[in-house]
């Protein structure tokens, strides 16, 4: 994949968030059980996510995690940025340091259009996107269980 494994987490912990916009905060051993992550790597990942005004969080009775904006205005670039950085768009695919469209390795030219690519697909797609795609994807998983 284009980005860590605690990224991938993030995006899942937040894509949780956002099917449940606007109810009580969750707690972080809830969002571990339904998304299936491990409980001590979430705790750091959410703390980390607070941290760059991504979540916000309330300790607590009734306090936990929500997101710190509208899960429309969160996108996926947003993520990405705040657990790896975005450097790795903008280095050599095959990791040579002099690489450029000047100097270009055997890569590049293509590289840089999936790059390209990649990038303005995580600026468009936010949190609440990948959250209605969870959801009609769990509905359809219902579906096809009632029919079996």
């Amino acid at each position: 994949m284009i980005y860590s494994k605690a990224c991938e987490y993030a995006i899942r912990a937040l894509t949780h968030l956002a099917r449940n916009e606007g109810s009580q905060p969750a707690q972080a051993q809830e969002i571990a059980r339904a998304e299936h992550l491990p409980l001590p790597v979430l705790g750091k990942i959410l703390q980390d996510l607070v941290r760059k005004g991504i979540l916000a969080s309330r300790r607590g009775p009734g306090g936990g995690f929500r997101l710190a904006r509208r899960s429309n205005l969160i996108t996926l670039r947003d993520v990405v940025a705040a657990m790896d950085g975005l450097d790795h768009f903008h280095t050599c695919a095959a990791g040579l340091p002099m690489c450029g469209d000047d100097a270009p390795c055997p890569l590049h030219d293509s590289w840089k259009v999936i790059r390209t690519q990649i990038l303005r697909d995580l600026e468009t797609t936010t949190v609440a996107q990948m959250a209605a795609a969870v959801t009609r994807k769990k509905e359809r998983a219902r579906r096809a269980a009632r029919r079996n």
